[in-house]
């Protein structure tokens, strides 16, 4: 190999390790650039709207949904490839979990303290800015409510988003070992209760009243929580949502 050959792969390394570098710094500046949802002034007609119907509840998961996270001392949870996507999302878990987290708790779990350190979901508190206005928001999550009650205290602020709170002893354990909410324990007029989570298993008894999401185990690129704004938006105008949601069952 001449010298020449050997220049040249020299600088063809450079210039792949410095693209590298760019595309990464790209990537995390666009991550967290401000966003801003522009809500408009309503018409007297869309006022009038939301007048005659009732204000309504969206209910969030917090694991996978709206964070993630994983605990010292203690083995993973296994992920599921129905709803999770498998290898591959154990990957996306893998790398968020040598990321640092956007907050630690520590708390005590069968008289034994646990560390978790949780990731929160790209845009979560902007999100919740926005549709705390919209919603009385209601936390609804199958983990334990010493670990629930915490990260629903770190998203919350002390704003007073996020003070209706259920965790995993309201909801349900079938055969399959999975959680379903029953989301009559938030309102009883289901009309009015929308659920936004990450399993299906947890609203296989409400299709006609969930939002799925992607589940999210770290990409900093993710979108998802934005791209529900002008929907969630528009939902509120309703006088009944599982006339919207419903028409999506099939896809469960």
């Amino acid at each position: 190999m001449g010298p020449v050959s050997v220049c040249f792969k020299c600088v063809s390394y450079l210039w792949h390790l410095v693209s590298y570098f760019l595309k990464r710094t790209s990537k995390k500046a666009i991550q967290y650039q401000p966003v801003c949802y522009v809500n408009a002034p309503l018409s007297t007609i869309s006022r009038h709207r939301l007048n005659v119907v009732s204000r309504k509840f969206l209910v969030l998961d917090l694991d996978e949904t709206l964070i993630h996270s994983h605990h010292d001392g203690l083995p993973a949870p296994p992920v599921h490839a129905g709803s999770a996507g498998g290898a591959v999302s154990a990957n996306l878990a893998a790398r968020a979990d040598t990321q640092p987290p956007d907050f630690v708790l520590r708390v005590m779990i069968d008289q034994q303290p646990v560390r978790f350190s949780v990731h929160k979901r790209p845009h979560v508190d902007y999100f919740l800015s926005v549709v705390s206005k919209w919603y009385k928001l209601v936390v609804f999550t199958a983990s334990m409510e010493v670990y629930g009650s915490s990260v629903a205290d770190e998203l919350d602020g002390q704003k007073g988003m996020l003070k209706r709170r259920f965790f995993r002893q309201h909801c349900t354990l079938d055969v399959s070992y999975s959680y379903s909410k029953d989301l009559r324990i938030v309102h009883s007029d289901m009309s009015s209760v929308i659920l936004l989570d990450n399993s299906p298993s947890a609203y296989r008894n409400y299709k006609s009243n969930a939002i799925p999401i992607k589940s999210w185990f770290g990409d900093s690129s993710d979108t998802c929580l934005l791209n529900l704004l002008p929907f969630l938006d528009a939902l509120r105008f309703v006088h009944d949502v599982r006339c919207i949601l419903g028409r999506n069952t099939v896809q469960y």
